[in-house]
Formats: structure tokens, sequence, C-alpha cells
């Protein structure tokens, strides 16, 4: 069972992304709160004004898919459209290695072990 990942990346009118960030938290703890989601993550784009970051981890392909039958799944798209949603782009990553950035020496590196 492989773990999913996904990165997102959704455009609002910059004047509403704030809001539409500080009144995302029920959608955002629902998701949560689902069996098999490890992570889920909104988050202000420093460098965009208009960008919301989206980061989620999911223990398999079934916890997303009971995430996307979900009904905090379904009120975050209407969330999100009552926005005005401009633009998005969302991938998922099916996760074959994982490791710690740092060995035990203290410095990052890129090989797995």
């Amino acid at each position: 069972m492989a773990k999913i990942v996904i990165s997102a990346q959704i455009d609002l009118p910059a004047d509403k992304r704030e809001e539409a960030l500080k009144t995302a938290q029920p959608f955002i703890d629902g998701a949560l709160s689902q069996d098999g989601c490890i992570h889920y993550d909104w988050s202000a784009d420093l460098n965009n004004p208009k960008r919301v970051n989206v980061f989620e981890e999911w223990k398999s392909e079934a916890a997303l898919a009971h995430h996307f039958a979900n009904k905090h799944y379904a009120g975050m798209l209407g969330h999100l459209g009552g926005f005005g949603l401009e633009g998005a782009i969302s991938r998922k990553y099916r996760v074959d290695a994982e490791d710690e950035v740092y060995g035990p020496d203290g410095k990052p590196t890129e090989q797995f072990s």
C-alpha cells in the first residue's frame, strides 16, 4: 500500500484569498479527521497574492477515495468556488520511497537509504 501525496495551487482574487483561507477551517478540520489522512494543509503563497498552496498526505488510494466521496471535499469545492476561483492545478503522487532529509551527520542528502 503506497502513500499518496497531493500538491495543488489554487488561484483566487487577491482581495478574497485571506477570507477564503480564514473561513476554510471546517473543511480542513473535516479532512484531518478522516481515517487515512496524515496531513492536510492550505497556506497563502507569500510570492503570489492570489495563490493558495495545498499539501495533502493520505495513507492509501482507498483513504483518498473516501475523502473524495466525503462531505468535506464537496464542501471545500463549493467554498472555493464561492470566492471566484480563477485557476487551479492539482497533482497526485504515489510514493514509492520515503526517508529523512538529514542524515545522521546532520547534513541533507538527496539519496534514499
